[in-house]
């Protein structure tokens, strides 16, 4: 449990590592064995061009990585949206691969001319075709792979979900969370919670060290959890009030809250005047 603990607080750079290491593994093999190819086939073929061809498309589709996610999050693909956000993606494959061959060729074209190389279009509807066949595979390799991950983060960060007091548990104000985590189910005090901060179809809350993903939107949270001293600060994140330890105001208007463990958190001038208003009560 240390282990998958530490992995979730520093889970941003562990999936960078992953992923560029992936990358860095795979390109490096696709590169060598055009290299063999050439040399089985008798060409000349100077050493640098499969490893530019290869590294150039791979930095290309790291940059565009996040911009899946973030439409993946407009226009997520489970089950009851699936038929309704599909095609949405299938023009978003499209894209994808414009963007891609674009910057493949900002990179590649300055490399080739610093060379005195010729970069050269033998069919260029041919060659956009054959592009796009590649392209859609790795644009659904990517949300695949997106869609397994989350999934098995899931089952092992623990998902939540709230407990009301009484029989009304959808009019009641939440007091407890039921967590589902490795096949074990025990209970969490909302009041315990320190932040809640918005991750496409989940709010994840912050307890200590520990992430929960609960399934809701930050909106929608915030309105079951403001009687329990919940405040919304930022378009992505809200607050319990009882950890707060200072807010810093900056000059463009802003300011900086500081929870009691250390954790700073924007707080927008959008939310800026209510928050110091529930702070007065």
């Amino acid at each position: 449990m240390r282990g998958i603990d530490h992995y979730f607080r520093h889970e941003r750079f562990y999936v960078l590592l992953i992923v560029a290491c992936f990358m860095f593994i795979e390109t490096s093999i696709n590169a060598t064995s055009i290299i063999m190819e050439a040399r089985e086939e008798g060409e000349n073929l100077p050493i640098l061009i499969p490893f530019i061809l290869e590294y150039s498309s791979a930095l290309a589709i790291i940059a565009l990585v996040p911009l899946i996610l973030m439409f993946d999050q407009r226009f997520p693909l489970n089950w009851p949206v699936f038929r309704r956000n599909i095609g949405w993606h299938i023009l978003a494959s499209v894209v994808f691969s414009v963007l891609h061959i674009a910057l493949m060729l900002s990179i590649r074209l300055p490399v080739w001319r610093h060379f005195g190389w010729q970069y050269t279009f033998e069919s260029p509807e041919w060659e956009l075709l054959y592009e796009y066949r590649k392209d859609v595979w790795t644009y659904a390799f990517i949300l695949t792979i997106t869609y397994l991950y989350r999934f098995v983060v899931t089952r092992l960060r623990g998902e939540a979900s709230l407990i009301a007091e009484g029989e009304s548990a959808t009019e009641a104000v939440p007091d407890r969370l039921l967590v589902k985590k490795l096949g074990k189910e025990f209970i969490v005090r909302v009041d315990d919670i320190e932040w809640l901060e918005s991750s496409g179809n989940y709010v994840n809350l912050h307890i200590g060290n520990r992430i929960y993903p609960l399934r809701a939107t930050l909106s929608a949270l915030i309105e079951q959890l403001e009687p329990r001293g919940f405040r919304r600060v930022h378009r992505s994140h809200a607050v319990n009030l009882d950890f707060v330890e200072s807010i810093s105001p900056l000059e463009s208007g802003d300011a900086t809250i500081t929870l009691r463990n250390g954790k700073t958190l924007s707080l927008s001038r959008r939310y800026r005047n209510e928050f110091r208003q529930r702070l007065e009560i």
